[in-house]
């Protein structure tokens, strides 16, 4: 939960990389609330229309989560070396999507690369979000 929150405080930090745990940790989360989001929808009636299973909670979650969604994905193609435009990729049916899972499921370059210091590095990166640096 505390990797979710970390991108949630970063929410719009394009710079810097993300490690491996801190986005799938956030994938994780978001998928769990993203479908509780849906359950809630469907329990008050909120759906839009029948034939669509989520509505206004949903809808809003969904938005809320964008973007620091895509800032992660960024921050990790960083960590591998990869400008963040390489998400683009995801949209060549098939090939692209598991291209780009598989670069968001490499470890990053060791050391640090154009983008910053590896994210490894810093043990204590977790407890330092949020705080002010001196």
């Amino acid at each position: 939960m505390k990797w979710y929150l970390k991108v949630l405080k970063q929410y719009a930090d394009f710079t810097g990389r993300a490690r491996r745990t801190e986005y799938w940790m956030f994938v994780l989360f978001n998928m769990i609330f993203a479908i509780a989001a849906a359950v809630l929808d469907n329990l008050l009636g909120l759906k839009f229309t029948p034939e669509i299973p989520y509505g206004f909670i949903y809808l809003i979650y969904g938005l809320a989560t964008f973007i620091p969604g895509l800032a992660v994905m960024v921050r990790r193609l960083h960590d591998v070396d990869k400008s963040g435009w390489w998400f683009l990729i995801s949209f060549i049916p098939i090939i692209g999507t598991i291209w780009i899972i598989v670069l968001l499921a490499t470890d990053g370059t060791p050391g640090t690369n154009q983008y910053g210091v590896n994210p490894k590095e810093n043990f204590n990166e977790i407890n330092e979000i949020g705080q002010k640096q001196i």
